[in-house]
């Protein structure tokens, strides 16, 4: 079973260094890649470079995340070069978010397109990851249309999906089932966020568009600190270990970070 780690990429040297140890505390249940994101329109470029860097130098896989931005095609291809020759063998192709205040004419560069770009430019055989919505992409017209967009960056190249994180199991195997109807072949690996502070967990999902059950939402916000840390544990094993027994091929976690939500999960679920 494949499991992976998602962080985004630390502001100062202390973040680094605690980001390596985060990932060396997590490195016991052998993870496939650790991920590392990258800022909308490529706000942090060097720093996720670096990031990726100081985990490489620690020993570990490392998949980090890419998108467009504002960057012309030399320069995406640049940095995906520099990515192999750090032994980069896997990344997270991305659309990425839109920078605010770049007006209503912006020209955006979709994930299909990258893709397309690094399989026609980059002759090593890259495995690329992309991005997948269980509970559809905020901005897609119909759950249907989400679906033939995943299909094409598929058809395009990507090697495997990995989700938003969600709560609601049967939402993904139904759009499981949607995806294997439609011809998409790839592994589908769902995302999964641990739950800590539930105030600030509602506001990541709502920028994020994912969906907190309503029943979830009451249960957390009645709790103080330490229950809502004992129930998110229970509530995300819970749902990891239907998602297993459903055969999905491997669990992602969104980690923030922290080292210890995600720890907690994964020993309840005696992986």
């Amino acid at each position: 079973m494949q499991i992976s780690f998602e962080f985004f990429p630390p502001q100062t040297e202390r973040g680094r260094a605690n980001l390596v140890r985060t990932a060396e505390r997590l490195a016991r249940f052998n993870p496939t890649f650790h991920s590392v994101t990258y800022g909308a329109g490529g706000t942090t470029r060097e720093r996720t470079y670096t990031a990726v860097s100081s985990l490489r130098e620690a020993g570990l896989e490392v998949a980090p995340h890419l998108s467009w931005g504002a960057d012309s095609e030399d320069r995406v291809l640049d940095m995906v070069r520099g990515y192999v020759r750090l032994g980069i063998h896997r990344l997270v192709a991305l659309r990425g978010d839109v920078p605010s205040g770049i007006g209503p004419n912006r020209q955006i560069r979709h994930a299909e397109e990258l893709v397309r770009l690094i399989r026609a430019e980059v002759e090593e055989p890259l495995a690329l990851e992309v991005a997948a919505y269980p509970e559809v992409h905020p901005e897609a017209p119909s759950a249907a249309a989400d679906v033939e967009f995943l299909k094409r960056k598929v058809e395009a190249g990507a090697t495997g999906c990995i989700t938003q994180f969600f709560y609601n199991a049967d939402g993904f195997f139904h759009f499981r089932d949607a995806c294997v109807a439609a011809g998409i072949d790839v592994p589908i690996v769902p995302g999964v966020m641990p739950i800590g502070d539930y105030a600030k967990l509602a506001r990541f999902s709502a920028k994020a568009g994912a969906e907190i059950p309503r029943w979830l939402g009451l249960r957390l916000d009645a709790m103080d600190a330490a229950a809502q840390r004992d129930f998110g544990i229970e509530v995300v094993a819970a749902l990891c270990e239907r998602l297993l027994r459903g055969g999905v091929p491997g669990l992602h976690f969104y980690t923030l970070n922290k080292a210890s939500p995600t720890l907690d999960v994964v020993d309840a679920l005696g992986l």
